[in-house]
C-alpha cells in the first residue's frame, strides 16, 4: 500500500492517513484479507462510519478514497458502484470571517515568527501549510509576491507579499540563514527536496534558497530517507499560538489559522476587487469555491435593507 502510494507521489499524511482507514476496515471485518471481501463488506463499513461513528462527510469521503485506491491500485480489482452506501450529510456551512478590528487585535497579541506567519495567512492568503512549506528561494522581496509551490491539487500559484511583514521578514530570515550556517558547519544542513530533484541536483539540498523560511527548531530524522535534518516547523505551534491570541482578543468567534485566509478573501472583496482576481490569488479551481465569500458579505439577492431599517 506505502509503496503504490509513494509511487504515485502523494503526501507523507495522505499515506498515513489511507493506512490507518485500511487497518480499521480489516478490523472492523474481524482481520479479513480484503481481496476476501467486496462492495457490501465496504458498504457495511462506510455506512457504519456514519451511522453508528456519527462521522463527517469528509471524513468518510477519506475512507472511500483508501479503500478504493486498496483496491483499484494495490489488489487489481474493480469495485461496483457503491450504491448502498449511507453517506453523511455534507452541511452547507459559511467560513467564519473576522472583521479587519478583530484581525488587527489578534495580530497584536502575536510578535516575532508567529506573527510574521499569522501577518502571511492574512496577507497573501496563505493555507496553512502553504505558509509552514514556504522555500526561501520563493519569496520574491524585489516583486513583492510568494510563489506557492505545489499547493492543494498539486498546482503552483503567485500571490501578494505584503508591505507590513517584509523587514521583520527579513530580520528573521537572518537568524534562520545563522542556524543554517552553524548546521553546515557541523556537517548537516540539507533539507528535503521533492521527487527526484535529490538525485539530479546531488547538493542543492544544502543551498540556502531551498531552505524553510520557517524551519523546526531541532533537526529531526527523515522518515522516509532517515537522514538526519531540519525539517520546517510544525503546524501546531502557530495553531496554538493563534488559539491562544483569539482567546486574548476576547473574540468569541471559533476563529483558526484559516479563519485568517477566510478574512482575506473576504476584505478583498469588501474593497472592490474582481472575484477572479481573487480566485487566482487562493488558488481556488472554480470559481464557485471563491463565491462563498460574496455570500458572507450578503450580497447579491440577499444584499437587501431590512423594513425595519425604513420605520
Amino acid at each position: 500500500m506505502r509503496d503504490k502510494i509513494r509511487v504515485k507521489h502523494y503526501s507523507l499524511r495522505t499515506e498515513d492517513a489511507y493506512v490507518q482507514w485500511i487497518k480499521r476496515f480489516i478490523l472492523f471485518h474481524g482481520k479479513r484479507h480484503p481481496k476476501d471481501m467486496s462492495a457490501p463488506e465496504v458498504e457495511a463499513f462506510l455506512s457504519h462510519l456514519a451511522t453508528q461513528r456519527n462521522v463527517a462527510a469528509s471524513t468518510q469521503s477519506q475512507a472511500l478514497s483508501a479503500i478504493l485506491f486498496l483496491y483499484r491500485e494495490v489488489l487489481g480489482i474493480e469495485l461496483p458502484w457503491l450504491e448502498n452506501v449511507t453517506r453523511a450529510k455534507k452541511p452547507q456551512r459559511l467560513p467564519v470571517v473576522l472583521t479587519v478590528q478583530e484581525v488587527k487585535s489578534v495580530l497584536a497579541h502575536l510578535d516575532g515568527r508567529n506573527w510574521v506567519m499569522a501577518s502571511l495567512l492574512y496577507g497573501s492568503g496563505l493555507r496553512l501549510m502553504e505558509c509552514v512549506r514556504l522555500r526561501v528561494k520563493d519569496v520574491d522581496f524585489a516583486m513583492r509576491q510568494i510563489v506557492v509551490r505545489d499547493g492543494k491539487g498539486a498546482k503552483d500559484r503567485v500571490t501578494m507579499l505584503p508591505d507590513s511583514p517584509v523587514e521583520p521578514l527579513k530580520h528573521y530570515l537572518e537568524k534562520v540563514k545563522a542556524v543554517h550556517e552553524k548546521d553546515l558547519h557541523e556537517g548537516f544542513g540539507e533539507v528535503y527536496l521533492p521527487f527526484a530533484l535529490e538525485r539530479k541536483y546531488p547538493n542543492a539540498g544544502r543551498e540556502w534558497g531551498w531552505q524553510y523560511v520557517f524551519p523546526a527548531s531541532q533537526r529531526s530524522i527523515d522518515p522516509l530517507s532517515g537522514k538526519e535534518r531540519r525539517h520546517h516547523l510544525d503546524e501546531k505551534v502557530l495553531q496554538r499560538a493563534v488559539r491562544t491570541a483569539v482567546r486574548e482578543a476576547g473574540l468569541t468567534k471559533p476563529a483558526s489559522c484559516h479563519t485568517l485566509r477566510h478574512s482575506f478573501a473576504t476584505h478583498l472583496l469588501q474593497s472592490g476587487y474582481d472575484i477572479r482576481t481573487v480566485q487566482e490569488l487562493l488558488g481556488h479551481k472554480d470559481v464557485q469555491t471563491t463565491m462563498i465569500y460574496t455570500h458572507v458579505l450578503n450580497r447579491g439577492g440577499r444584499g437587501v435593507v431590512s423594513p425595519l431599517d425604513r420605520i
